[in-house]
């Protein structure tokens, strides 16, 4: 997959997954689990501003930029159709949020301080963004081979 195409399709994905975390988060599912409030926390710890616009510029940053290219090199790599594509590449950043971010942010590994909805709900937050992730970069590979839209099964 080119670059270019891992980067649409990481704002596609990280579009999807904005909406779903804004939902989450004025729901509560799980009180202090705030993946912008957590970004500014660590941010902030390195000097930046606190601010929300520091929080929602590194969240779109990796889930554009740092996936999206990511993903695009290694898409060869995991198995499986579009769909799985993206949720495997998706459950390794998940891992890497449960062992590095969360403890950065204070939460703890895995999110422990926050119960079981501390390493769930990002879970399926990132099998959503992974869903997506993998069809929009699918979809752009037809696209621009010439192949039109695919219709296959994942």
């Amino acid at each position: 997959m080119s670059i270019k195409n891992g980067l649409i399709a990481g704002l596609i994905a990280t579009i999807v997954l904005s909406i779903m975390m804004f939902i989450a988060t004025g729901m509560n599912l799980v009180p202090g689990m705030n993946a912008i409030r957590m970004w500014m926390d660590i941010l902030v710890s390195l000097g930046l501003p606190m601010t929300p616009v520091i929080g929602w510029i590194a969240h779109l940053l990796l889930g554009i930029v740092v996936w999206g290219i990511i993903f695009a090199k290694t898409y060869e790599i995991w198995p499986g159709g579009r769909t799985m594509k993206g949720i495997w590449f998706a459950t390794a950043a998940w891992l890497l949020m449960m062992i590095l971010f969360m403890p950065m942010a204070g939460v703890g590994f895995f999110g422990g301080s926050l119960g079981h909805g501390g390493w769930l709900l990002p879970l399926i937050l990132h099998f959503i963004y992974g869903t997506a992730l993998g069809w929009a970069g699918e979809w752009l590979q037809a696209r621009e081979s010439g192949a039109g839209t695919s219709t296959s099964a994942a």
